[in-house]
C-alpha cells in the first residue's frame, strides 16, 4: 500500500492549482482541518474549526486562498501520506482522516443502468451468488441491457413500468432507477467514515460483496455543492439481495464507508461540469494475485448530480451541518473470482484503489468489520477536542 500513498499517486494531476481540504490526526490535539498542497499540510483551524463549518463560508475558494499564506505548516505532504498507512502511524507525524466530520453521510442508489440491472439480479437471486448468472440471463432476456435512453420519471419510464409489471419483472430497484423519486439513504454516521490508507470493513457473515467507486459531493446546509471527493461505498450484495429491509445492515458497518483523500473545492479550476465528466478508475488487487479493473463514467448517470442534491435537501429535509452525498456507481462486478458463474466477491487483504485525475486516489485495504479499528471518536470527542484547543 505504501507505494499507492505517494504524492504522484494520491494528489490530483493539477495539484498546484487545486484547493484540497483534508483532516489529519495530530497526536495530542486530535483531528485538525488542513489545507493540502504538494509541498505541505497546513492548519486551517483559524479559518474554521471543522470541515462542516468551513463549507458554510461564503465565497469559500477565495477565503481559503486569502488565508493560505499565513497558515501554520503541520508537516510535509509526502510524510503525512506515508504515515497514513493503516499498519503503522508514527505519533510524531500527522496522518490523514476522512475529510468530512459533522456532515451527514448520504448516498444515492441505483443511479446508473448497469448497477440498476445488478440490483435487480441480486433481488431475483435472493442474495445467492451461485444463482446470479442464470438470473442475469433471464432478466436481460426480458428487459434488455440498454435502458440508458429512459429518463427517470418520464412518460416513457411510466410506460416501461407498466410493461414490466405485466411481464412479472418489476422491481423496487427499477422503481428508484427510472421512477420519479431517487433513492437517497443514510450510508454511514457523521464522524464514522475512514480515509485513505485505512482499512475498510466487510460484515464477517457476508459472502457476496464488492467495492463501489463513487464521486462524493460536499454540500453545505444551504444545499450548495462546495466540493467533491472520492468514495468507496462498500456493499454487501448478499444481505441486500435477501431483503431490501436489510439495507442498513448491508451498508452501515464499522469502517464500511471510505471517503478521501481530500475534498477538492469548486473554483475556476474545478467546476460542476468537471464533476459531471469524471471518469473513475478502480483496481482491486488480491493477496493471491487476483486483479480486477473497472470504472464508472459519471457522464452516464441517469440523474444529474444537482437533481440528486435537490432530492436530498429542501423544504422537506434539512441538514444544518451539511452532508456528503455519494452519487452512485455504474461499476457492476461480474468477473469470476472463485469459480465459473460465481462473479466477484472480496477476500481479506484486497487492496482497493479508486482514482480520477482531478481528485487523486483513495486507497484502502479490505478486512472484516470486527477486525477493523473500532470507531471510538465521535461528535462528543470532537467537541471536547475543539474545546481543549480553544476553538469553541
Amino acid at each position: 500500500m505504501k507505494n499507492l500513498l505517494s504524492l504522484s499517486a494520491t494528489l490530483p494531476v493539477d495539484a498546484p492549482d487545486a484547493l484540497l481540504i483534508g483532516r489529519v490526526w495530530v497526536e495530542g490535539s486530535g483531528p485538525v482541518l488542513a489545507l493540502v498542497n504538494p509541498g505541505g499540510v497546513f492548519d486551517l483551524s483559524s479559518l474554521a474549526p471543522t470541515a462542516s463549518q468551513l463549507l458554510e463560508l461564503p465565497d469559500l475558494a477565495r477565503a481559503v486562498r486569502a488565508a493560505a499564506p499565513s497558515l501554520p505548516r503541520l508537516a510535509g505532504t509526502a510524510e503525512v501520506l506515508a504515515n497514513s498507512h493503516a499498519d503503522a502511524h508514527d505519533p510524531k507525524l500527522p496522518w490523514l482522516l476522512a475529510p468530512c466530520d459533522l456532515q451527514a453521510i448520504k448516498a444515492a442508489g441505483v443511479t446508473f443502468v448497469a448497477s440498476m440491472l445488478e440490483r435487480v439480479i441480486e433481488e431475483q437471486a435472493g442474495g445467492d451468488a451461485s444463482k446470479a448468472e442464470s438470473v442475469r440471463r433471464a432478466v436481460v432476456d426480458v428487459m434488455g441491457e440498454n435502458l440508458s435512453s429512459i429518463k427517470p420519471g418520464s412518460p416513457e419510464a411510466a410506460q416501461l413500468k407498466e410493461v414490466l409489471i405485466v411481464q412479472g419483472v418489476w422491481s423496487q430497484y427499477l422503481e428508484v432507477g427510472i421512477g420519479p423519486d431517487a433513492e437517497i439513504f443514510t450510508k454511514s454516521q457523521p464522524m464514522s467514515a475512514v480515509g485513505t490508507g485505512a482499512e475498510v470493513g466487510l460484515h464477517p457473515h457476508s459472502h457476496w460483496n464488492n467495492p463501489e467507486p463513487e464521486i462524493v459531493l460536499a454540500v453545505n446546509s444551504r444545499g450548495e455543492v462546495q466540493g467533491a471527493s472520492l468514495g468507496n461505498d462498500v456493499n454487501l450484495r448478499d444481505f441486500e439481495g435477501r431483503s431490501a429491509l436489510l439495507l442498513g445492515k448491508a451498508k452501515d458497518n464499522n469502517a464500511s464507508c471510505a471517503i478521501g483523500p481530500f475534498i477538492r473545492l469548486l473554483d475556476d479550476h474545478f467546476t460542476m461540469d468537471d464533476v459531471r465528466s469524471s471518469e473513475l478508475a478502480m483496481t482491486v488487487t488480491g493477496p493471491e494475485g487476483f486483479e480486477m479493473k473497472g470504472g464508472s463514467s459519471l457522464s452516464l448517470i441517469s440523474r444529474d448530480p444537482l437533481d440528486l442534491v435537490a432530492q436530498a435537501i429542501g423544504a422537506n429535509h434539512q441538514y444544518p451541518d451539511g452532508f456528503m452525498l455519494f452519487l452512485g456507481t455504474m461499476f457492476a462486478p461480474t468477473q469470476d473470482r472463485h469459480g465459473p458463474g460465481q462473479g466477484f466477491t472480496h477476500v481479506v487483504g484486497d487492496l482497493v484503489t479508486v482514482a480520477t485525475p482531478q481528485l487523486g486516489s483513495l486507497v484502502n485495504r479490505v478486512t472484516t468489520s470486527d477486525k477493523a479499528a473500532p470507531w471510538t471518536f465521535g461528535v462528543t470527542a470532537l467537541m471536547q477536542s475543539l474545546a481543549g484547543r480553544g476553538l469553541l
